[in-house]
Parts: structure tokens; C-alpha cells; sequence
């Protein structure tokens, strides 16, 4: 290997060594970015997407979404948004929703027809802004670059190889990195925000058993989606289950909570 293919590779390891840390479920992380950065990048993009997309007008809908969102958030860590959370309901049909650094929630129109009430509801917010509690964006963004730096090292060794070899190799490990760790890394993520969202509901009064239920209504609006090892996303069998083992901890936490939401589409 070249002098600058060992500078890359130290580079590389020193990155790995100084953004180590623990997501709240106590599973091992890099992070590469601060927070600052983090929430900067969060409230920038979300911006974007309130001039892009159309803001709904039903005011009894938005209501709706403000009150999960007010009985929730309280519950979050400091450490994860110290700070007013903004939350914007848009008019869209797509089954989706997402939270980002800084303190921003995203629910679209559309995934509204597949939560039944406020506790499934929830149960999607939870989700999301439990991504930003485990700073899953900063680990996304963090292996994105490492298994790019990675791959500029190991072509810099190959230098010495054919021009068809380098190729050939480089197309193997582009794909073994996209299935083998940036798609499995996006599952533990996924499976990480589903835990942290049931406990996070549960504290905010909502019932933890309407996770579960969601997940089976969100089956049944997404069949055909493609087997879980070619997805960044968790099955929703595996999800299910292990939502439901979760209630051992969960329900205890509901039962204790001295809130108690009434939120309404209506």
C-alpha cells in the first residue's frame, strides 16, 4: 500500500477511536458529528421540506398531531433537544412521518389513515423522535463516510492490480458494504427506535399494546415489501414480536404514568 493509502487508513481508525459511544439501548456507535452540526443539518433540511411540500390546512388534523407531539415530547432526554420541538403536519398522501436533530417532526396526511387513534399515533412519533434520541442520524452520516473512506483505501491498494480486477473488486465490496453494513446498520436502527418509542409512549400515558396493533395495520398497507435482508427496514413479523416481548416493560410504565392524553381527530 502507498504512503497516502496508510494516511487514509490511520485517518480511519483515529475517526473510529474518537466517535465511539453508547445509544441508549447500550449498543455500541460512531458518531463523527456534534450535535450543533447534527441540529444545524436537521433545521436547514427541514426548511427545505416546508417549501417543497404543501402544509396541511385542516386545522382539526394538525391539532390532533400537536397534541401527541405536546404529551410526548416532555418525556425526552435533554441531552437528545433542549427546547421547543416543531411540529408541521403535511398534506401529503405517503404512510410516513420522521423527527430530525434540533428538534423537528414531520408527520404526513397519509399515515394518518393507517393510525386508528392517538395511541398509534404515538406510537409512530415515538419512533421517530426516538431515532433522535439514539442520534441515528449522526451514525447514519458517520458509516456513510467511514465505508466510503474505507473503499478510496482499498482501491489505493489495488493500485498495483489490472484496471479489470480493480473493478471487479470494487463492485463486490460496494455491494457488500451496501448489504452487509450500511442496510443491516439501518435495521438495528429501525428495531432500536421501535423500543425506544414503546417506552417513550408508555411514559407519556399512551398504551404501549397500540405499537403492536400498528404494525399489523401497517402489514396489511404494505404488502409486498422486500425481504428483510434487502431492506433497510426490519420485517414486520420481527418487528411485532419483539414490540410485544417489550410489553413486560412497558405496561408497568403506562400503568405508572400519571398523564393521560385525550387527543382527538375530531
Amino acid at each position: 500500500m502507498s504512503k497516502l493509502g496508510y494516511a487514509l487508513l490511520s485517518c480511519l481508525l483515529m475517526s473510529v477511536i474518537s466517535g465511539c459511544a453508547k445509544s441508549p439501548t447500550g449498543r455500541n456507535q460512531i458518531t463523527l458529528f456534534s450535535e450543533e452540526k447534527m441540529a444545524t443539518m436537521g433545521a436547514q433540511s427541514f426548511e427545505e421540506m416546508k417549501q417543497q411540500l404543501p402544509i396541511s390546512k385542516d386545522k382539526k388534523l394538525t391539532q390532533f398531531v400537536q397534541c401527541v407531539a405536546d404529551a410526548i415530547t416532555p418525556y425526552v432526554a435533554k441531552d437528545a433537544h433542549n427546547g421547543d420541538w416543531e411540529v408541521v403536519l403535511f398534506d401529503s398522501e405517503q404512510i410516513n412521518a420522521f423527527a430530525l436533530p434540533g428538534g423537528k417532526i414531520g408527520v404526513y396526511t397519509g399515515i394518518l389513515q393507517v393510525t386508528e387513534n392517538q395511541h398509534q399515533l404515538a406510537a409512530i412519533m415515538g419512533h421517530e423522535v426516538g431515532h433522535v434520541i439514539a442520534n441515528h442520524s449522526n451514525e447514519r452520516m458517520s458509516s456513510s463516510s467511514l465505508a466510503q473512506t474505507g473503499l478510496q483505501v482499498i482501491n489505493i491498494g489495488l493500485s498495483t492490480q489490472d484496471p479489470q480486477t480493480q473493478s471487479m473488486v470494487m463492485a463486490g465490496l460496494g455491494l457488500g458494504v451496501q448489504y452487509g453494513v450500511l442496510m443491516p446498520y439501518g435495521r438495528s436502527h429501525e428495531k432500536e427506535a421501535d423500543i425506544i418509542g414503546q417506552n417513550l409512549m408508555a411514559q407519556a400515558g399512551f398504551n404501549p399494546q397500540a405499537a403492536v396493533k400498528l404494525w399489523r395495520n401497517m402489514a396489511k398497507a404494505s404488502a409486498g415489501s422486500p425481504p428483510e435482508f434487502m431492506s433497510t427496514h426490519p420485517s414486520h413479523e420481527t418487528r411485532i414480536k419483539k414490540l410485544t416481548e417489550n410489553l413486560t416493560k412497558t405496561e408497568p410504565l403506562y400503568k405508572a404514568s400519571k398523564q393521560k392524553p385525550n387527543c382527538s381527530k375530531s
